[in-house]
């Protein structure tokens, strides 16, 4: 997405796949989406060649896995949620497509929650293996902080401070549940601009065209 920063989108997607793809799924951004936004065709191909997916069934009748294709989705970390659920104490981690289209001022939420880990004040009590953190509902949940300084790595060099991976992650999330945003404005402009030539042609026909006919008259003059 031209418009949401390609270069942030690209470190989001670093921090989504070194941070966060070994609990949350992303079920409905596939590969081919990278393309032209935050990778060439040649990074995504590769990028997808390294997830190993399960296809079927052959000749046999047997599942089997293959590399990746720009074709396919990502691929989510727990074959189901009974599985999520044993490997999170019980918690079933959400997917991630549509966690900021979901709620209103959802980026500024996302990175409170993201940066808002805390020692639990005076008077609250966690079960084990919650932690506190006053912007999730009711202030415990089970995710631990998943941001540290240097707890992930930019391929361009960006100082990866927990403020800065939470922002562009943030963004990433913002453009993965919208991917066709940049191209549905694209084609708005071209709409809206070809609407307005058409409407102009028209106004132009029946003001300089048509109006003369409008404004004939005819007289009747009978011989003699």
């Amino acid at each position: 997405m031209q418009g949401i920063y390609s270069d942030s989108i690209r470190r989001g997607y670093e921090v989504y796949k070194q941070a966060c793809i070994s609990c949350h799924s992303l079920r409905y951004v596939a590969y081919r989406h990278l393309v032209g936004v935050t990778h060439t065709e040649a990074e995504a191909k590769a990028e997808a060649q390294e997830q190993m997916i399960v296809d079927g069934p052959d000749e046999e009748g047997n599942m089997y896995e293959r590399p990746g294709k720009l074709s396919d989705f990502f691929r989510p970390p727990y074959p189901n949620e009974e599985a999520a659920r044993a490997a999170n104490n019980g918690a079933f981690p959400a997917d991630l497509t549509y966690v900021i289209l979901g709620r209103k001022h959802a980026e500024d939420y996302m990175f409170s929650l993201l940066t808002g880990y805390y020692d639990p004040p005076a008077g609250v009590v966690l079960r084990d293996g919650q932690y506190y953190n006053p912007y999730f509902i009711g202030g415990a949940t089970a995710m631990g902080p998943p941001l540290f300084d240097d707890s992930a790595e930019y391929s361009d060099g960006t100082p990866a401070y927990a403020s800065q991976l939470a922002k562009d992650v943030t963004v990433f999330l913002k453009w993965a549940g919208e991917p066709e945003f940049d191209h549905r404005q694209r084609m708005m402009v071209k709409v809206l601009t070809a609407g307005s030539v058409l409407v102009l042609t028209v106004w132009f026909v029946f003001r300089f065209r048509f109006m003369t006919l409008r404004a004939r008259k005819f007289q009747y003059r009978p011989k003699g």
